[in-house]
């Protein structure tokens, strides 16, 4: 599966069962994150298309956000496609 960052034009593969941030990291993108394991909320974003599951029960979202298209991307694996937007992604510099 493709993961789209639509404010920076990039895209990484996300289909091994990994999570969306770990994809991103293998692929050399940071997206902000601090916890990974869903409660303190750095990493939520706008999933504008796509379906993702998440590892834990409850992830620290509420029923609006789900509803909305936010998302936790260290715990979300994706189900499709997707299309976010993280304007604070970076790339990773060689050697850190």
């Amino acid at each position: 599966m493709k993961v789209s960052l639509t404010v920076q034009g990039w895209e990484f593969d996300a289909g091994d069962g990994s999570t969306v941030l770990m994809a991103a990291q293998q692929a050399g993108i940071r997206l902000p994150s601090s916890c990974r394991n869903g409660t303190c909320r750095t990493c939520l974003c706008h999933m504008g298309s796509g379906t993702v599951r998440y590892l834990v029960e409850w992830p620290g979202l509420s029923a609006d956000e789900k509803r909305e298209g936010y998302i936790l991307p260290c715990v979300a694996v994706a189900e499709s496609d997707l299309a976010l937007a993280v304007p604070a992604a970076r790339r990773i510099e060689a050697g850190r």
